[in-house]
């Protein structure tokens, strides 16, 4: 395991740890308002400090975590699973398919991506699964282009022409002999995926778009800071050092498998 592997993966691995441990790790509500502790700086009581309703920052933080790494896994999966089959049968296959995958791939793509994606959020209405369902319109294009790229340069190998030759079917060479050589780059572009989801949902959710308050999630808690910025500023600060760190770690760990995949 190289350098960039373990930093990443550690960093993902505290993030998710204190995410999913959080009503274990704090013995706050995350969306209980307390008007007696408004606006507390950091102390022993409350270490990250209270916001404008005297929510308990560092709580509101590890159950936003819970969120904002749904939003990466889930807005990744979907596009990641649909983009590869998509890339997969129109690169096998070629063709009518083919030409038609790729043309509703350029027409995806000729948008700016977050225009496309705040213009479908506006159409659908704002919420987290709106939101999904804006990324997953437009985030498959990507993950459709990158293997298919792949398919067309190992579908001229000679063990999968040897593989027709014994009369293996269609079926089998894409799952068994194509698959497994084409998705190691998908699976790359998604670790980077993740960051560009998460920072995503957090823009959305700064503009009002995604998740909705009293719900935690980073980005929302940096908008509702925004107005304390210079006598509470550790009420945007705190989320802010969430999501780069969760970004860092995302980034190192594609960073890593990359690396390894070139070595191999």
């Amino acid at each position: 395991m190289n350098g960039k592997i373990y930093w990443g993966l550690t960093l993902v691995l505290i993030v998710v740890l204190f995410s999913v441990f959080a009503p274990w790790i704090t013995p706050y509500d995350p969306n209980t308002n307390d008007l007696t502790r408004v606006l507390q700086k950091p102390s022993t009581a409350h270490i990250f400090g209270t916001d404008n309703f005297g929510r308990d920052i560092f709580t509101r933080m590890l159950y936003a975590g819970r969120v904002d790494l749904q939003i990466g896994l889930i807005a990744v999966i979907v596009p990641l699973i649909f983009g590869t089959a998509v890339g997969l049968l129109s690169g096998y296959f070629g063709g009518w398919l083919n030409t038609l995958m790729m043309r509703l791939v350029d027409i995806v793509i000729s948008f700016p991506f977050m225009v496309l994606i705040i213009a479908i959020i506006s159409i659908l209405g704002p919420g987290l699964m709106n939101m999904y369902i804006a990324i997953f319109i437009v985030g498959w294009s990507a993950y459709a282009r990158i293997v298919r790229a792949e398919v067309l340069v190992v579908k001229q190998q000679e063990y999968i022409l040897a593989a027709r030759s014994i009369g293996y079917g269609h079926g089998r060479i894409i799952l068994r002999h194509i698959l497994p050589n084409v998705v190691s780059a998908a699976l790359v572009y998604a670790m980077s995926d993740v960051v560009l989801c998460i920072l995503l949902g957090a823009s959305l959710s700064f503009m009002g778009l995604g998740v909705q308050p009293p719900a935690a999630e980073w980005g929302s808690m940096i908008a509702e800071g925004r107005n304390y910025i210079i006598n509470a500023w550790w009420i945007s600060a705190f989320p802010g050092v969430g999501i780069v760190l969760t970004g860092i770690g995302f980034s190192l760990l594609g960073d890593g498998l990359a690396e390894k995949i070139e070595n191999h």
